[in-house]
């Protein structure tokens, strides 16, 4: 799920068969970003660099070793941006259909995600 980082806004989403790691479905889905677009990611996406220049992930602890203080400021300041998400993910699980088990057509599932996202843009676009 791509959102506005401002607005809150749904911009995309990408389905992918069954269980798909994050990253892999990323790629799957061939979603590009404007250059000079900053994107923040979870740590789940090591290796985004390598598609999108502007991106923002937390650092990961050395093995058998510490972060300093300025990776763990760098992480919370991250974490703190990084929060919009959750409660966009929140927003939508008030929908039954995402917060239980899918038990309807596959095939339609991103069809359903992609009708949910676009009542939640007109409720938000409505409380403005």
């Amino acid at each position: 799920m791509v959102i506005n980082q401002e607005t809150r806004e749904i911009i995309c989403t990408a389905f992918g068969p069954g269980h798909c790691h994050d990253f892999n479905l990323f790629k799957k889905s061939k979603t590009n970003f404007h250059p000079e677009t900053n994107t923040l990611q979870d740590s789940g996406y090591q290796g985004i660099k390598d598609y999108h220049t502007n991106s923002y992930i937390p650092r990961k602890k050395p093995k058998n070793g510490k972060l300093s203080r300025i990776e763990k400021d760098y992480n919370r300041v991250l974490a703190q941006e990084q929060i919009v998400i959750e409660h966009v993910n929140r927003s939508l699980k008030i929908f039954k259909i995402l917060s239980s088990r899918y038990r309807n057509r596959r095939r339609r599932y991103g069809l359903r995600c992609n009708l949910l996202s676009a009542i939640y843009n007109y409720e938000l676009a409505l409380g403005d």
